[in-house]
Formats: C-alpha cells, sequence, structure tokens
C-alpha cells in the first residue's frame, strides 16, 4: 500500500480545506453545533448538502456528464477523511448519495441516470431504502412485499421496516417479489417508488437512543411505472448486491474510523481530566488498558479500510472484503464506547469534554446508538457467514 498522496491530490485536499473553512458556520464545533430537535436538525443537514452541491462538492466522484466532478477513488477518500477531520454536518440525503445513486450510476437506464442523478446531486430529493422487512432483516432473500405487474404498472403490497429517514423522503428503492414461485434469491425485483404515491403509509419508531431514525413503511396497491425498474424483472438481488456493496465500501469507512478517532481522543481528555477519590481515571492501569485497546482497534480499523480500499485502486471489484470493514468497524465502536460506560461510571450520562452535548451525555449517547452498528447494513453473523463462504471458502 502506498500511503503518499500525488501533488494532484494534496491540491484537492488544499482546496476542500479551503472551502470548508469558509462554508461552515462561524465558531462550529466550539460554539455553533446542530439543533438538538430531530426534526430541525434534519432540515439543518439537508441544508448542508446542498450547499456542497452549491459548491460543487456533491457527488465528487460521479463522472462529469451526470453532474460529478470526475474526482478519482483516492479524491473520494481525501473528501471523506477532510468532511470527517472538521466534524462537518452529516448528510440527510446519505443514501441517496451513497446507495441510490451508486446503484442507478452502475445499473440504471439512460433515462434513469438523467432524470434522478441530478436530484439525488442537489439533495432536491432524499432517498430511503426499502429492503428490510419484520421477517427479512439478515435474510434479505426473504421478502414478502410483492409487486404484481399489470400492463406499464407495478401493484406493491407489502411492509418494510428500518427505513432510514423515509419521512423526509421523497423516493424509495425496494427490494421486491415478482415471482413468488421461483426460488427466493431468483424472483426478486429493484425498484423506485415515488414515496408521494397513494397507499403510502410511515410509522416513525422511536429507538433506544430516543430518536426516531427509522420508521415502518407500508405499502396498500401502490403503483410503480414499469420503467421505474433497475435491471430486469427478477433480477433484483443481484442488483441489491451492488448496493450493499457500497453500503459496506472503504471510502466512507476511512471518514468514519477518523469521526471515531476524535471521540476516542475526547473520552481520552475527559479521563485525564476526572479524578475519582485522590487519584486521577487516567492514572488507573486497568483504565489505561481500555483505553489502550480502543486506540488500537481503532487504528486496526482504518487499516482494514485503507488495505480494501487498495485492492479497488488496483482494478479489483466490490465483493465480500466490505464485510471484514464492516464487522470489524462496528464491534470496535461498540467496544469502546462499552469502554467508556465502564470507566466513567455513574458519570457517563454527564460526563464530555466540551458543549456538543448540549448538558451530557455524549458517551452515553453514543453507547445507545452504538447498539445498531452489529444490525445494521448486514448483521455481524450474515457478515461472518460472507467472510467464511466467499473468502474462506468454508462450507455453507
Amino acid at each position: 500500500m502506498d500511503f503518499s498522496y500525488s501533488p494532484q491530490e494534496e491540491t484537492f485536499r488544499a482546496e476542500l480545506r479551503a472551502w470548508l473553512a469558509d462554508a461552515l458556520p462561524e465558531g462550529w464545533g466550539e460554539t455553533v453545533f446542530e439543533p438538538e430537535d430531530e426534526d430541525e436538525r434534519a432540515m439543518f443537514r439537508l441544508a448542508w448538502e446542498k450547499k456542497l452541491h452549491a459548491g460543487g462538492w456533491s457527488g465528487i466522484n460521479w463522472p462529469v456528464e451526470y453532474g460529478g466532478r470526475g474526482a478519482t477513488l483516492v479524491e473520494r477518500a481525501i473528501f471523506a477523511e477532510e468532511m470527517a477531520r472538521v466534524g462537518a454536518p452529516e448528510g440527510l440525503n446519505i443514501i441517496g448519495h451513497n446507495l441510490a445513486g451508486s446503484t442507478i450510476l452502475r445499473h440504471g437506464t439512460e433515462a434513469q441516470k438523467q432524470y434522478f442523478l441530478p436530484r439525488i446531486l442537489s439533495s432536491e430529493d432524499v432517498w430511503c431504502q426499502g429492503f428490510s422487512e419484520p421477517n427479512a432483516g439478515s435474510d434479505l432473500a426473504s421478502v414478502r412485499t410483492r409487486a404484481e405487474r399489470r400492463g406499464d404498472t407495478f401493484i406493491v403490497n407489502g411492509q418494510k421496516i428500518w427505513t432510514s429517514f423515509a419521512q423526509y423522503s421523497q423516493w424509495c428503492f425496494a427490494l421486491v417479489r415478482t415471482d413468488p414461485d421461483a426460488p427466493k434469491h431468483k424472483g426478486l425485483s429493484f425498484l423506485l417508488i415515488d414515496m408521494k404515491s397513494p397507499g403510502i403509509s410511515i410509522r416513525p419508531l422511536r429507538q433506544i437512543s430516543g430518536e426516531c431514525e427509522f420508521n415502518e413503511t407500508f405499502f396498500d396497491d401502490v403503483e410503480v411505472p414499469v420503467d421505474n425498474i433497475v435491471g430486469d424483472i427478477n433480477d433484483g438481488w443481484r442488483i441489491a448486491m451492488t448496493t450493499l456493496a457500497y453500503e459496506r465500501g472503504p471510502e466512507d469507512a476511512l471518514g468514519r474510523q477518523i469521526r471515531f478517532s476524535q471521540e476516542l481522543d475526547k473520552l481520552i481528555d475527559t479521563v485525564a481530566s476526572t479524578s475519582r477519590g485522590a487519584a486521577m481515571l487516567i492514572d488507573d492501569p486497568i483504565v489505561r488498558q481500555k483505553l489502550a485497546r480502543s486506540v488500537t482497534e481503532v487504528e486496526i480499523m482504518r487499516l482494514n479500510a485503507v488495505r480494501t480500499f487498495s485492492k479497488y485502486l488496483n482494478g479489483d471489484d466490490r465483493g465480500p472484503d466490505a464485510s471484514v470493514i464492516k464487522l470489524y468497524w462496528s464491534h470496535a465502536a461498540q467496544n469502546m464506547y462499552e469502554a467508556a460506560m465502564d470507566i466513567l461510571g455513574p458519570t457517563a450520562p454527564i460526563a464530555a469534554p466540551d458543549p456538543l452535548s448540549a448538558g451530557g451525555g455524549r458517551f452515553q449517547l453514543s453507547y445507545l446508538q452504538s447498539k445498531a452498528f452489529t444490525i445494521y447494513s448486514g448483521s455481524s453473523e450474515i457478515q461472518r457467514n460472507i467472510i467464511g463462504e466467499r473468502m474462506l471458502g468454508l462450507p455453507r
């Protein structure tokens, strides 16, 4: 692996840093933070994405002809790193940018690319993902939401769950069953569904953290034009595997690792300034051992992402390597937040080194949020199966 950057890449980084310094609100991360109210925060993030688009930083690695800037994979990784470095707001339309857009670029028709991609880049259309169902989460091929073709229209009936940001979305890409008599992997299709269509209802799900990021989504005789299918009918499983490869890929994992590293630095600062009895927490050898483990795991998180990223740069296709990244970072992050709760003990709900927590509880909230890490984007059990079967050649 070559960790050096070309002059062109360093110029790209400098240009991005300068733009971020000017674009972020004055005092960002020190006196200015995201809104606490969930709906206000969502609109704040949407406004940030639109600002990125206006500045030419949306879909940077997409082809120029579809509104991107044709950036290289390395520049895409630099973008993720720099966004994380300054703690830039996360996007509301990450599913549109990272998953829907990437899948349409790879498998969509020219008409679909011309219509959907500009609207994704500008975040005019926010997207959600209709994969999981109450009885088809980890076993995605068991989806039962049905799409019956009637002339030039599919009639969709069924339920999806864990549809992140559905309450803010204009579009949903969904895996649906179009041939109930075919083997379960073979009878699926990949549809693009207008969330304004009659027959769609959304019920937010309140999570352990108190947030409603996820939703139940119900489809009752929803009409979807046949032109909104991606790929061929009953070829949805292959399309969905492309989507999942982008969801678990290394480019954003590099930025995610930086954010976790920043969280770890804040934890270390908190521990170094917190006493228990007559001694400082940082001087406790057991505490230092827990912190050392997290420091090591966060660095391994970065190296795992860089290793897979290097394979992509050398021309390898996206494949099961992404499962190694997803499996490792999700558990490493959980370990870090569990360590925070163990170390801080009774002070965990109030301990925070900066005002970002808006009254404390920074690590407590992150701990609660981290419980989903080993479930979404494919549970750890599924990732281990993929690694065992596709990378190690073990029997099913």
